[in-house]
């Protein structure tokens, strides 16, 4: 779901650098280079378009961000220290093949 989430947020991210990008600031854009030869939409329909998308992707974008961190699988209190055994009362076993008089000889 997290990588799902991810990838939405890229391709919004792409598609909203573009919208940026075709807009003109003081409002031009797009829509001030084929203004006379856009009779479907008209020049303050492309502009609103394209203000109403930016909007609109940084709004997706920011809600999915959201929804990104809490798809995030945290652990539950899982302590990374592992627990320690007992030392046993058990005496430790001699040598074998050092008589019982004499002491090793320490390094």
């Amino acid at each position: 779901m997290y990588i799902f989430l991810i990838i939405l947020i890229v391709i919004a991210c792409l598609l909203l650098i573009g919208a940026v990008l075709i807009q003109k600031s003081k409002g031009g854009g797009l829509a001030s280079d084929y203004s006379q030869g856009n009779q479907y939409l008209g020049y303050r329909k492309t502009t609103d378009f394209i203000e109403k998308a930016t909007w609109s992707l940084a709004i997706f974008i920011c809600v999915v961000s959201i929804l990104a961190s809490f798809a995030i699988k945290t652990p539950m209190n899982v302590s990374s220290i592992k627990p320690t055994v007992a030392p046993t009362s058990a005496p430790a076993p001699a040598p074998a093949n050092v008589p019982a008089n004499q002491v090793p000889a320490s390094k």
